[in-house]
């Protein structure tokens, strides 16, 4: 409940989320430039939860699904609703590390 409550509902299985990039979904990390520094998915994207709204215009322009990760899903899926609001098609798939 607390996720749903907090924007980290309908998280997709690690198994949805692969499949979507794989057919060219872009996948981007919405943590901390730090905490990407740290880690990460290879191929994902860094842009923090906090500049998302800066980049609605090229990712509408990419014309492609985007799948969204963070640490624990939390900031993923308060990215999804920014982008599903722009008009963007956005998965929130949960904790960076589902994906490695």
């Amino acid at each position: 409940m607390f996720r749903w409550l907090f924007g980290g509902g309908g998280i997709i299985s690690p198994q949805e989320a692969k499949s979507l990039v794989a057919r060219g979904a872009l996948l981007v990390d919405v943590r901390t430039p730090g905490e990407y520094a740290a880690g990460h998915v290879r191929g994902s994207r860094n842009i923090p939860l906090d500049s998302i709204g800066r980049h609605i215009s090229e990712l509408k322009k990419a014309g492609k699904p985007v799948v969204l990760v963070c640490a624990s899903g939390n900031r993923s899926g308060r990215a999804k609703a920014i982008l599903e609001n722009a008009g963007i098609e956005a998965y929130n798939a949960g904790s960076w590390t589902n994906l490695r």
